[in-house]
């Protein structure tokens, strides 16, 4: 009998274990581990925050619409026990690459990942996460792709909207949706470009929301600030969030995201209409809301 073969089996073993354990440099979950995975989920009827978290009106002289979503990008996710807790304080699960190509700290575009509705976003071992009960989620949300209506020359046409709405974000280039806008630079909060037509033929035009006008919900403001500018958009649980460090299967948390009327603009000629070619100025590209879910 050769006594080799058990040896190696056993080593084989062994070495399979230790292998679920381990994760990618990118924080992203070697197949075999237990996870925690969060999904994105966009919802033009779920209610209309403000800043505070309280419902919203339309301001008079804008206009809005619930966008079609293609895509999203989030550059920080973190689980909160209790509304005191600080930013920073709680469990932080993921925080993208940022550099200073541009000068000041910035998010790094061209490492964003982006995902569509019911996809994931983030997946964390479960090894990461402290056991305790959660109540809130934070996620700073860092880029937008979606499909709206703008009117032209007396034509309604579907416009695609590329939005930057984190903190402050390098940008070598980006793709709307077929037009490419070449930029190498910083971008502030609130940098938005707009394609209609047909393969790049039509509307190209880029811009800049005003300082501090992108809507960033926080129930908690009054006891857990964020500093203004972040896009740190901060949502209470359905039902609390329970680790008990023992789970043996995957957790998945579905965040659900308000579209509705999340696209906002001052409207010149008070059709109701987004004409980018006639004065109108975009103002509020912001996420209207947040209620993290566990399935």
């Amino acid at each position: 009998m050769n006594l080799k073969i058990p040896v190696l089996i056993a080593l084989a073993a062994i070495i399979c274990q230790s292998c679920q354990k381990e994760t990618s440099a990118s924080g992203y979950v070697v197949p075999g581990t237990t996870k925690v995975n969060f999904t994105f989920r966009f919802d033009s009827t779920q209610v209309r925050l403000n800043n505070l978290g309280q419902p919203a009106v339309m301001p008079a002289g804008n206009a809005a619409q619930s966008p079609r979503f293609n895509s999203m990008s989030a550059h920080y996710v973190e689980l909160t026990k209790d509304q005191f807790t600080g930013l920073g304080a709680g469990a932080v699960l993921y925080t993208a690459p940022e550099v200073t190509t541009g000068g000041s700290k910035a998010i790094d575009f061209s490492n964003a990942k982006m995902v569509g509705n019911n996809e994931v976003f983030l997946s964390v071992p479960l090894g990461n996460l402290p056991a305790g009960t959660y109540n809130w989620l934070r996620v700073s949300l860092a880029y937008q792709n979606y499909t709206v209506t703008v009117e032209q020359s007396g034509f309604i046409l579907d416009a695609t909207i590329a939005s930057f709405i984190g903190f402050n974000t390098y940008v070598q280039s980006f793709k709307i949706k077929d037009s490419t806008v070449i930029v190498n630079a910083n971008k502030a909060q609130g940098y938005w470009a707009v394609e209609a037509g047909t393969l790049g033929f039509g509307i190209v035009q880029t811009g800049q929301a005003p300082p501090g006008a992108t809507t960033v919900p926080n129930p908690i403001f009054a006891t857990s600030p964020v500093p203004q500018g972040s896009c740190v958009v901060t949502g209470q649980f359905s039902s609390p969030l329970v680790i008990t460090g023992a789970e043996t299967n995957d957790i998945n948390i579905r965040v659900n995201l308000s579209t509705n009327k999340s696209f906002e603009w001052k409207d010149g000629d008070s059709n109701g209409k987004f004409n980018p070619g006639n004065g109108d100025q975009v103002v509020d590209m912001g996420i209207r809301g947040m209620i993290p879910v566990k399935l």
